[in-house]
């Protein structure tokens, strides 16, 4: 039988590369999700022999204090998603529309904190708004003689507040985006007919980029409910219980840990992410409905404010400042000052390199770098070899398993980073393969995490490519791994290389999945960083965050050169 199979894939190559791809994104997607259902029923924890049980469910959902920290993940994902919709749509609609100066400054620098680490955005927000030691606190109680700190950034509208501002570049590459799409002959109509650009903006501009709108809502919802970044350094210390911050204290807090109840409010939050993820894809896969782009030339109209255009910038500016400028501004002084106080004239005897020496000579921290750039640069290679083959499967190949393989490859789309992480350690305790605490574990966790990132590039590029390049290739004799290396990949070039730098970028400072996985001889930067913060270590935290932004804008720019090499290939 397994000699017919081999015959039929080597009659059919292609058919080969389908199966093959099939089997390698049902694995991916399947092992975990499997797993970590088969863990939420064990009564031993995993390595151990056990007998199936409700027990683990009934103790989660008998707890008075599991519907409270449900009610705290639906109020932080929601209110964060609605502000951080809200500024990126006032960003996108002044940097895109109008004609406020800088506006092209302004449309360039909200995708910047793409480069930071979240986790080092959420600590720049503690040292400016702490309470205790912000520096943003201790100045407002020196000018306004308070004896109490204003402001409070651990409590829930700490962590809205510091989200919102995390996930509105996100939000802002999807408005943006529908901004530039819009033909612009509906909002001159309405000018011709009267309306003011505020009524325009209300009554056309908002109606047509509303799928966008809510889509980009959907998708920060889902970003902030299984986020970990944040709550790791706002709601641990402030108590503040969310699913991602339950899962941690049972699966790593907690003495012994409790991996089988950290399974059960995993399979409870990887549910909640897929209702809202099937919610988010049913949206944007009925978007032809609003489509008011035709085969018409146009060019999108910039909207002339007057006066008001200072304004615009005033408010553009505002945004930026907060979800740039202020957390750039900090880790920067942080990570050049012997302790953290208030900026003032004994801040140039503070000042001090020994926290970049500290990094650049420390063995831990050169481990750690070497550790995520093989697993940015190698990880992301990988997975965008995988995406180009799926992709050519789900939008070239033509049969009835190209369907479940697309479905498949998403499912890592709603899959929160800490319930992969736990599905991930049931799998490979009982799979006989040797990752189990290696660096080999975290690869497949991006790999698989990630892939719909990857995926999404490649499928927007490869459905531009006519089926005649392929076909004229096979018919001069070459097999399709020869097509799919010598003509397809060239041709993919661009959304390779913009995935591959998307990719590179996320797992160089991952921290949510790599926290649960890895091991001390495989710590990559997100865990490091975080132990920095936990023992107090600001200034080499602020440091470190400093290089691996050099290192990420460094990646950027040689993909980026290397995406240009023989153009004539």
């Amino acid at each position: 039988m397994i000699s017919g199979v081999f015959d039929i894939f080597r009659r059919n190559p292609q058919l080969a590369v389908v199966g093959t791809v099939g089997l390698i994104i049902a694995y991916l997607s399947l092992s975990p999700t499997l797993m970590l259902f088969y863990g939420s029923f064990r009564s031993a924890p995993f390595g151990l022999p056990g007998e199936f049980t409700w027990a683990h469910y009934i103790s989660a959902y008998t707890d008075p204090l599991t519907y409270r920290l449900l009610i705290n993940s639906f109020i932080f994902a929601g209110f964060s998603a609605l502000v951080a919709t809200a500024l990126a749509t006032i960003l996108a609609w002044i940097s895109i529309r109008t004609n406020a100066p800088g506006r092209k400054f302004f449309e360039l620098t909200a995708i910047v904190p793409n480069i930071f680490p979240p986790v080092m955005l959420a600590v720049s927000w503690t040292i400016l708004l702490s309470p205790r030691t912000g520096l943003l606190n201790r100045l407002a109680m020196e000018i306004f003689g308070l004896d109490a700190a204003p402001l409070d950034i651990y409590s829930m509208w700490g962590m809205i507040y510091v989200e919102a501002l995390i996930t509105t570049p996100l939000a802002f590459l999807m408005v943006s985006a529908s901004l530039y799409s819009m033909d612009p002959s509906l909002e001159e109509s309405a000018r011709v007919a009267g309306s003011s650009n505020l009524q325009i903006v209300w009554r056309i501009t908002l109606p047509i980029v509303r799928p966008a709108l809510l889509a980009s809502a959907m998708l920060n919802f889902v970003r902030a409910i299984e986020s970990f970044d944040t709550p790791a350094i706002i709601a641990l210390p402030a108590r503040i219980e969310v699913f991602t911050t339950k899962i941690y204290r049972e699966a790593i807090g907690a003495f012994p840990p409790n991996q089988n109840l950290a399974a059960t409010y995993s399979v409870s939050l990887l549910l909640i992410t897929l209702l809202f993820v099937y919610f988010y894809r049913s949206m944007t896969s009925k978007s032809e409905r609003y489509v008011t782009v035709t085969g018409r030339g146009y060019r999108p109209m910039i909207i002339e404010l007057g006066r008001w255009r200072y304004f615009a910038s005033a408010v553009a500016g505002l945004i930026l400042i907060l979800i740039v400028v202020l957390p750039f501004l900090v880790l920067v002084y942080v990570s050049f000052i012997t302790y953290v106080h208030v900026p003032g004239p004994k801040t140039w005897d503070l000042l001090t390199l020994e926290h970049y020496t500290f990094n650049l000579t420390d063995s831990r921290t050169f481990e750690a770098l070497k550790n995520s750039l093989f697993l940015a640069v190698g990880g992301a290679t990988l997975c965008m070899i995988l995406a180009a083959l799926t992709a050519w499967v789900t939008t070239k190949s033509k049969g009835a398993g190209t369907a479940v393989i697309e479905g498949l490859s998403f499912i890592p789309w709603a899959f929160p980073g800490t319930a992969l992480a736990i599905g991930l350690l049931w799998t490979y305790v009982y799979v006989p393969l040797p990752i189990y605490g290696t660096l080999w574990i975290l690869l497949i966790g991006y790999i698989t995490r990630f892939l719909p990132y990857g995926l999404r590039t490649m499928t927007a590029t490869i459905v531009q490519i006519h089926d005649d390049m392929q076909q004229a290739s096979m018919v001069c004799g070459a097999g399709f791994m020869t097509t799919f290396r010598r003509i397809l990949l060239p041709l993919l070039r661009p959304g390779f290389v913009a995935g591959w730098i998307i990719l590179a970028t996320i797992y160089l400072r991952e921290f949510s999945l790599s926290v649960f996985l890895y091991s001390p001889g495989s710590e990559p930067i997100g865990p490091l960083l975080y132990h920095f913060y936990v023992d107090g270590n600001l200034g080499p935290m602020c440091s470190m965050a400093m290089i691996v932004s050099v290192v990420c804008m460094s990646l950027i720019v040689i993909a980026r050169r290397l995406g240009k090499v023989g153009e004539h290939f």
